[in-house]
């Protein structure tokens, strides 16, 4: 699994005219199954989204994401092994 965590690098303006494009492509990658979760950061400097695969396929969907194409967020890719979790999501551990 690997965390992708976003942060901003214009303001927050800039952020918003790329928006509706950022969603489309996270639905894409839903869709694929590529992503499991995301969501804003509190306070609003950037996002988070789990996803699974090889790593080539997560620097293929980040170099297609609007948000990397217009250059408005910087990412950071953490390679993450779950190895515990809850009842109910299991199927996150590797």
């Amino acid at each position: 699994m690997f965390i992708l965590s976003l942060t901003y690098k214009v303001d927050l303006a800039e952020v918003d005219r790329h928006l509706e494009a950022h969603v489309a492509w996270l639905k894409g990658g839903y869709e694929e199954g590529l992503f499991l979760a995301s969501g804003r950061k509190n306070p609003r400097t950037g996002g988070v989204i789990l996803a699974r695969g090889d790593r080539a396929l997560i620097d293929a969907a980040i170099a297609a994401d609007p948000f990397s194409i217009h250059a408005v967020a910087d990412y950071a890719v953490t390679d993450f092994s779950a190895t515990t979790t809850v009842p109910g999501l299991e199927m996150l551990k590797d």
